[in-house]
């Protein structure tokens, strides 16, 4: 069944780095999303430390793009959750934006293993070879490993944070309910309800009552591929959840599609992606994350 969510292929790459193949992490756009738009925003690395790192995750290192201060240390930690296009030049961009004002932020690839979209035509396709192929304890485990490489480099762990696009909202979801070290979360257009797979065993709906951390969802009225009868769904779950369960809030801009963050695509919605960037930055402010 075709995952709603939504650079060559990529082998399992083992600890040995005579064999780990460094891949331009946070360059060029996937070919499904072609051409892209004029509003593309870019953020310059001036001031920063920022390009591609490896962290070990299990028997695998993971490549990540992360981007923090120079010379700066005990920094507020951001997780960033890329899309179904992996860390392409848009996830970099953004974690170069919470870079300028201070985090570590981080984006390590969660497709690593099953391969790389960049390449891929359609959404389809890549909903097909890739994203059904990801199971979500192997993508909480990698974000686990990023989260303890950001500790070892300047991050602080005592103030993380995580948040995620698209197939990366919902594993933002999905890490509020498993990491009990983390601070907060915003999940932009993440599915919080979904059959349920050998990948995908359980949906934040699911799991409510494992949040350890607030969540911040943000969303489209206009999003075809995400019901606002699912997301009352999670509200209700969440108002008879656990005290941090619900401290958790939406905001659902009535105007606004799937992937009205995503600057790069048609789907941008310049307003509310700067409505929804500065309540994103007020949250991680109001929980002890910045």
């Amino acid at each position: 069944m075709l995952n709603p969510d939504v650079d060559s292929l990529v082998p399992h790459v083992p600890f040995d780095r005579r064999t780990f193949i460094k891949a331009a992490l946070g360059t060029g756009f996937a070919a499904a999303v072609m051409p892209v738009s004029a509003q593309t925003i870019h953020t310059d690395s001036e001031g920063l430390e920022a390009g591609e790192i490896a962290v070990h995750s299990g028997g695998t290192l993971v490549p990540a793009y992360r981007a923090q201060p120079k010379g700066k240390t005990r920094l507020p930690v951001i997780l960033v959750i890329h899309e179904a296009f992996g860390v392409h030049e848009h996830i970099a961009d953004v974690c170069r934006r919470f870079a300028k004002l201070g985090y570590l932020a981080i984006a390590p690839n969660l497709f690593v293993r099953e391969g790389d979209p960049m390449a891929l035509p359609t959404i389809q396709q890549i909903s097909q070879q890739i994203l059904n192929k990801v199971p979500d304890d192997q993508a909480l485990a990698d974000l686990d490993a990023t989260a303890a490489w950001a500790g070892e480099h300047g991050g602080d762990l005592d103030r993380l944070g995580v948040t995620g696009f698209c197939w990366g909202g919902r594993i933002a979801w999905l890490y509020a309910e498993h990491n009990p070290q983390l601070k907060a979360a915003v999940a932009w257009y993440g599915r919080v309800v979904g059959e349920r797979t050998a990948t995908n065993p359980a949906s934040p709906l699911d799991r409510v009552a494992d949040l350890h951390a607030p969540v911040l969802g943000l969303y489209g009225l206009q999003d075809q591929s995400i019901p606002q009868a699912s997301l009352e769904q999670m509200k209700q779950a969440i108002a008879q959840g656990p005290q941090v369960a619900r401290a958790s809030q939406f905001v659902v801009y009535d105007d606004a599609g799937h992937a009205f963050f995503a600057d790069y695509r048609p789907s941008y919605k310049k307003a509310d992606a700067e409505d929804g960037w500065r309540r994103a930055l007020a949250w991680f402010r109001q929980h002890g994350v910045a």
